[in-house]
């Protein structure tokens, strides 16, 4: 079946791609053939991301990063198109919650989670638009 959705030669980026929904995304690119970029906050998680990754015989990287930053996006895309040379797949996985009721939540902390889930998504999307 995995046959029918071939992906070798391209290049996924997937953020949160280190634990969860992501990494399972992450495996399920691999496993099509994809060489995977993991885009995550901790360098742990990253680091064994990508040692669970490369036994599916893959290339795989990791950038650790936080996609708040304004930047963050279009690094991402920088150091993908130099390892790989191109960006055919983009994954935005990557989200957060604060665990408050919503009455409870300070303006900051409901701005910080749509930077995280929303504006980082359009963000990297922008980045890895073609020209």
């Amino acid at each position: 079946m995995i046959s029918m959705f071939n992906l070798d030669g391209r290049v996924a980026i997937v953020t949160g791609g280190n634990g969860g929904i992501g990494l399972g995304m992450a495996e399920g690119l691999a496993q099509a053939g994809a060489k995977i970029v993991v885009v995550g906050r901790n360098s742990e998680k990253n680091a064994a991301a990508v040692s669970r990754l490369e036994k599916l015989g893959v290339e795989v990287f990791s950038i650790e990063k936080d996609l708040t930053e304004a930047t963050a996006g279009a690094e991402i895309a920088s150091a993908t198109e130099e390892r790989f040379g191109r960006i055919d797949i983009l994954i935005n996985n990557a989200g957060s919650n604060i665990r408050k009721r919503p009455e409870d939540l300070e303006p900051e902390e409901f701005r910080w989670v749509l930077e995280t889930n929303l504006t980082s998504a359009f963000l990297c999307s922008q980045a890895v638009y073609p020209p």
